[in-house]
């Protein structure tokens, strides 16, 4: 079984919705599961403010994930056209992974939401490959043969799966974004299989 990690940090839950979206696409690859993981919060506090373990939702993620995953997915909502500071903080701390070559060659693929249409969402999804790219991992966007990538008229790039979530975050994923997201994992896992 390739186990497919899909890797989010989300505020309003745009993200982890794309990241169960993505999941979804994995999950219905014959031969790949989907491990869902999540990234804590940044702090000034030097104690922290966050629990070690999350109240809720996906288990934080550990550099061992990243080891053992035949293929990886990357979410994070948009900050100026960036990647949001936590995911770049997780991920500033894999030089161990880098150095031993660990991810090398694995597949991967980004997904990120916006609060404006135009806010920012194909500099996040660049923002995101670059430490991919820095990790020798293979990363693969959408395809314009994904008819929604013609179609839609909120989110969705050639760079990877992109959502409009509103200012409020309260805009639900469209169909097309769905669409996308399960494709985009599916894309993944079938790519990751084939690697093995």
């Amino acid at each position: 079984m390739a186990s497919i990690l899909v890797l989010y940090y989300s505020v309003g839950g745009s993200v982890r919705r794309m990241a169960e979206l993505v999941a979804e696409g994995v999950e219905r690859v014959p031969g790949a599961e989907a491990m869902l993981r999540t990234v804590p919060r940044v702090s000034t506090n030097i104690e922290g403010d966050e629990p070690p373990v999350p109240s809720a939702g996906a288990p934080y993620c550990e550099l061992r994930d990243l080891e053992a995953c035949a293929g990886l997915a990357l979410g994070s909502p948009t900050r100026f056209g960036n990647m949001a500071a936590p995911l770049k903080h997780f991920l500033d701390g894999t030089g161990l992974l880098w150095q031993r070559g660990a991810l090398t060659g694995k597949p991967a693929c980004v997904f990120t939401s916006t609060a404006s249409l135009h806010g920012g969402q194909e500099t996040t999804l660049v923002s995101m490959m670059l430490p991919l790219l820095h990790h020798g991992m293979l990363v693969m966007g959408l395809p314009y043969t994904q008819p929604e990538l013609n179609a839609t008229r909120q989110g969705g790039t050639p760079y990877g799966a992109s959502h409009f979530a509103g200012l409020a975050d309260d805009q639900p994923v469209s169909d097309d974004e769905r669409t996308l997201c399960i494709a985009q994992g599916r894309r993944l896992a079938e790519l990751s299989l084939k690697l093995l």
